[in-house]
């Protein structure tokens, strides 16, 4: 494959998405209206709910058996591994930036969550159906390929909607809190201050620069001074305590996990793929309308993804080192990352010389952070300006990353 063909087989799918993305921007336009506020909010639910499970049920059920779980029982760590590392470098990042509360959830988020599905469906069968292509016959490949980017969407989703979701969801009410206790201490303070000299309340309290200010914060308290590594880990280590004190089970088993529960029950016991997948299939029928459903979750999310981002370009304030930090993470660091943790595997024996497979688990290093991580900022309030310019700038560089990670791994695998 030659260096043009892999530039349009890695730069298309991308500039789809832009595409498609620049038409949600265009529909949220006052002047337009049709992507407005309550539109997105409505949108959002729709794919949250129905879309996403079906698109997921539906691509597993077809496409995964047993055997092939078999032989694919390494790519669920390989996820796993990306997001640990992704993780790291967003605390990193975090820490670095000294990033605001509100937005530490999201930045821990975009850097551990890549587009693990969506852009592999396109990418993959593109891939496999351009002339030269080093993973043989087009037919097989695009087979094989849907299979491994389903099971890529699949685990994908598991882990965004059970640990992101919960890490945006515990950021969103710590910020919350935080800013209800300062506002309760300053309604205190106020009180207090009327009833003994009069004044009036109807302004916040201003905090003095001679005061201890902690004191109005405690739930809050950002450690600084001498102690400043030691205060970082006792913060690091009380974030984590709070995570995991209010992660909420019940909301991790989010619709698309349950939807990727079905479509593995459905794609691995032969009873009910009998008599739900093939053209013999007697309920057949269901599996096709899954299908039609699922079809719509990929344009819809990118729809949203294009709306959100107008409105984080009318202003979102982020910091530049931020959205620097998340590229450096997902486009440099974390592929060279994965280089190594798959040349590891292949050697100890725990992934088959397939380089199609091989392909799929290097280029899951390399994508630009997951759409969905848009709608989950959505569904808390929390964030959506900032994370537009994010994937805004991620994805306008993701043809360039995409173009040059792609002809490299493909190169070794070859």
């Amino acid at each position: 494959m030659g260096f043009v063909d892999i530039l349009i087989a890695a730069s298309m799918p991308v500039l789809k998405v832009l595409l498609i993305t620049a038409l949600g921007s265009y529909l949220a336009l006052d002047s337009i209206d049709i992507l407005g506020t309550d539109a997105r909010k409505h949108l959002n639910i729709v794919a949250f709910y129905v879309l996403n499970p079906a698109l997921l049920a539906a691509n597993l059920a077809k496409t995964i058996t047993y055997d092939s779980m078999l032989k694919l029982w390494f790519m669920p760590l390989n996820i796993l591994i990306t997001f640990v590392i992704g993780s790291i470098l967003g605390l990193l990042v975090m820490h670095i930036t000294r990033a605001p509360k509100h937005l530490r959830g999201l930045i821990v988020g975009c850097c551990a969550a890549g587009n693990l599905g969506n852009l592999p469906l396109i990418i993959i069968p593109a891939v496999c159906k351009e002339r030269g292509s080093p993973f043989g016959d087009p037919d097989s490949c695009s087979t094989y390929g849907i299979a491994y980017a389903s099971l890529s969407l699949a685990m994908g989703n598991i882990y965004l909607w059970t640990y992101v979701y919960n890490i945006v969801r515990v950021s969103s009410r710590s910020t919350s809190n935080c800013s209800n206790a300062v506002s309760e201490s300053n309604n205190e303070s106020c009180r207090k201050s009327t009833e003994s000299d009069q004044t009036s309340c109807s302004e916040p309290l201003l905090v003095s620069q001679d005061l201890n200010v902690d004191q109005y914060v405690l739930p809050c308290t950002t450690f600084e001074g001498k102690d400043e590594v030691a205060a970082t880990i006792i913060s690091l280590k009380k974030h984590l305590w709070l995570f995991l004190r209010k992660i909420d089970l019940k909301k991790s088993l989010a619709p698309s996990t349950i939807g990727a529960i079905v479509g593995f029950i459905v794609g691995l016991v032969p009873q009910t793929r009998q008599v739900l997948i093939g053209n013999e299939a007697p309920l057949r029928v269901i599996q096709d309308s899954a299908s039609l459903l699922g079809d719509a979750a990929i344009p819809s999310l990118t729809l949203i993804v294009g709306a959100n981002l107008l409105k984080g370009l009318q202003g979102s304030g982020i910091q530049k080192s931020i959205i620097i930090g998340i590229i450096i993470s997902r486009y440099i660091i974390l592929p060279v990352s994965g280089i190594f943790i798959v040349k590891w595997a292949v050697q100890l024996g725990l992934v088959q010389s397939d380089s199609l497979y091989l392909f799929v688990l290097l280029i899951q290093y390399a994508v630009p952070p997951a759409m969905n991580i848009g709608a989950i900022t959505q569904l808390f309030g929390t964030g959506e300006n900032e994370c537009s310019v994010i994937l805004l700038w991620t994805y306008l560089l993701a043809s360039i990353s995409l173009t040059f990670w792609s002809s490299y791994f493909m190169w070794l695998v070859s």
